[in-house]
């Protein structure tokens, strides 16, 4: 992506997933190492720490939303990337990325763009913020 393409308050909405499944989240246990029964273990979510049923690994998220980052920016060009995570995401939620553009500028002689990064459910709540640095070709 070239800094004469972007602008800032340019903004770009990507759907991260429709549907997110049981399976992705156990496939991402699986991945990360990460067994944590209340990503696993759905009795135990529910009677054991009185959540409605599994969720899904916050890193799970953030490298969905990363994955649009990456998709906007281009590989190998990612400088920053860092999340907050606000709230849960359940099996079945639909997940939606919004990346704005907040500043293009020079850094180290190339030219970089600076993202707010926010991810939300389909009910419209926030699950991860955050911000992602590129540099542009």
């Amino acid at each position: 992506m070239s800094a004469r393409q972007i602008a800032v308050g340019d903004t770009v909405e990507t759907v991260l997933t429709e549907d997110l499944t049981r399976t992705q989240i156990v496939m991402y246990a699986g991945a990360s190492g990460d067994y944590n029964p209340l990503h696993t273990d759905d009795l135990y979510a529910r009677e054991g720490a009185g959540y409605p049923g599994v969720f899904a690994h916050g890193m799970l998220t953030m490298g969905l939303t990363g994955k649009a980052v990456t998709d906007f920016v281009g590989d190998g060009e990612l400088l920053r990337y860092g999340v907050r995570f606000r709230s849960q995401v359940w099996p079945g939620d639909r997940l939606t990325s919004t990346l704005t553009v907040t500043d293009v500028k020079e850094e180290d002689g190339r030219a970089v763009v600076e993202l707010e990064v926010v991810t939300v459910n389909g009910d419209g709540v926030q699950v991860v913020s955050g911000y992602a640095a590129a540099a542009l070709s």
